[in-house]
């Protein structure tokens, strides 16, 4: 299979990750007393497949023939968790400025790698 045409290659996404953890990890940290928080997500794949199948059926049932996913940052407040998450939501098309499909449930992974793992 060839690469796909948007991927970027390791030392790009190490230099993202960086860049992150430099520019933004320090306040968050101090934000949270001294506490690291998530910065890194594991999706299961066919879980994750699953979500794709749903969005693409719901949204073809919904007469959308191009839609999108966007993914938010998040964070849990409840008992068990503080930590940072992130959630998959349905658009209405791929365009960036598209609006959520609220018709279609959100997808969230509860696997947070703590403490992170840099890329």
């Amino acid at each position: 299979m060839a690469i796909p045409a948007k991927c970027i290659t390791v030392q790009q996404a190490r230099q993202l990750q960086d860049n992150w953890v430099n520019t933004r990890e320090p306040a968050i940290t101090q934000a949270r007393g001294g506490q690291q928080d998530a910065r890194e997500m594991v999706f299961n794949i066919a879980e994750l497949e699953e979500f794709l199948d749903y969005v693409k059926s719901e949204s073809k049932k919904n007469g959308i023939s191009n839609p999108g996913v966007r993914l938010y940052f998040a964070a849990y407040n409840n008992m068990n968790s503080d930590l940072a998450t992130v959630f998959l939501s349905a658009t209405m098309s791929d365009a960036k400025n598209s609006d959520n499909n609220y018709d279609i449930q959100p997808y969230n992974t509860i696997t947070a790698g703590f403490p992170p793992k840099n890329y």
